[in-house]
């Protein structure tokens, strides 16, 4: 590997994908901190050397050091910020105090904020305004990327020395980062795709069959191209990992969070039950909102998010939101 400063790395979030990238970056020779919130997942990682609280059964290298303290962080040459997208506001300005001005800040995060309808880049900019920002994003399951299976994801960066810098401090043969300027592109496809698989959770739910889902697939891509361009993503971006690639894996397998969420709904369950009995963040829930918003604004047809927000949101059920969807007008497919 080619000699790269980024040697000492800082991950930020103890859920199963911030030690999914934090096994990836010890595995490419870096040293790694990992925060993490809970006290309980801090003592499992360095004394067991395994996140038995979000990622159980997968041995962690020894040598990564976890910790619940901001101020550890101080001497890191990059950072990979995962907490989840409603958390990121805070968990930055809790960070950025012992930030160095000009540190990478690579957001990791899939969704929207609820509030503000912002992008992670937005509002990672205005809480650490002096961190350099690169955005990682591409299909990707926690547990396949800390088993070390082959796995391909987009990062983005506008500064392409940067993002070249950060490829080759945390590329592994099996972990394959490809480079690209579009910032708002790789974060577009990340958080439309969390709302989509909640759509396709519920045809699978409802036993609709797979032609069902692929075609639900294919037009919640138009939605995401539409959506996605009008906030100024290139579309070749949304037709790559963070896009394309991204929402075909959460749309066909229940590992998906956000699948599995819908799959759920469409077997009768309530979204209250649903969440109370986990443990991890499902990002479309929250996410479907701040997307609806936008798209009404910008005056953007989208239909099957529009459905998954009504039924999150009480507004419909899901017979009825399905019953809606199946009789909108035949239109032609572009």
């Amino acid at each position: 590997m080619a000699d790269t400063p980024l040697s000492r790395i800082a991950v930020i979030g103890g859920g199963a994908w911030g030690t999914a990238l934090a096994s990836v970056a010890a595995r490419a020779g870096r040293k790694i901190t990992l925060w993490a919130r809970e006290e309980e997942v801090v003592a499992a990682v360095n004394k067991g050397h395994e996140n038995t609280p979000f990622l159980p059964g997968i041995a962690l290298d020894p040598a990564i050091r976890a910790t619940s303290d901001f101020a550890e962080l101080a001497g890191a040459e990059a950072i990979l910020h995962v907490a989840p997208a409603q958390h990121l506001r805070a968990v930055t300005a809790g960070l950025a105090p012992h930030l160095k001005s000009g540190t990478p800040l690579v957001l990791c995060a899939k969704g929207i904020e609820t509030a503000s309808g912002k992008l992670m880049s937005e509002v990672a900019g205005e809480e650490a305004p002096e961190a350099r920002l690169a955005v990682l994003s591409g299909p990707s399951f926690a547990a396949d990327v800390a088993r070390g299976l082959p796995t391909a994801v987009t990062l983005a960066c506008a500064d392409e020395a940067l993002g070249a810098q950060l490829v080759e401090a945390i590329g592994v043969p099996t972990f394959r980062p490809y480079l690209s300027t579009d910032v708002i592109g790789a974060q577009i496809g990340g958080a439309v795709k969390n709302v989509l698989a909640i759509a396709c959770g519920i045809v699978e739910g409802k036993a609709f069959g797979d032609s069902a889902r692929a075609a639900l697939t294919a037009r919640g891509f138009m939605e995401m191209s539409r959506f996605g361009e009008a906030l100024g993503a290139k579309p070749a971006t949304l037709k790559g990992l963070s896009g394309l690639g991204d929402l075909i894996l959460t749309c066909g397998s229940r590992q998906s969070r956000n699948m599995s969420l819908g799959f759920a709904l469409g077997e009768g369950k309530t979204l209250e039950d649903i969440l109370g009995a986990r443990s991890s963040v499902s990002e479309g829930v929250y996410t479907a909102e701040a997307v609806m918003r936008l798209a009404a604004a910008k005056g953007i047809g989208m239909p099957i998010c529009e459905a998954v927000h009504n039924i999150l949101s009480g507004k419909s059920g899901v017979d009825d939101a399905i019953a809606a969807l199946l009789a909108r007008p035949f239109t032609n497919e572009d």
